[in-house]
């Protein structure tokens, strides 16, 4: 046996974490300015989803997609 110290293993990243600190980046590190920033983006998301749920037949979808009327 080696008498060398054990390593010591580092914790993975939380991806929650490492998202937020870019997203705060993206802003200069401006919270503020970066809120609008994601509720815009979380429009488009929406937005989009709508746009492919639309073009989804329900066959193949098989009824497991809830469409709003």
């Amino acid at each position: 046996m080696s008498a060398g110290l054990a390593p010591n293993p580092q914790p993975c990243p939380d991806p929650l974490e490492s998202a937020t600190d870019q997203a705060i980046a993206s802003c200069n590190g401006d919270i503020r300015a970066n809120v609008p920033a994601l509720i815009i983006a979380n429009g488009l998301l929406e937005s989009e989803l709508k746009e492919l749920s639309a073009a989804t037949s329900k066959g193949f979808a098989r009824g497991q997609i809830k469409r709003s009327q």
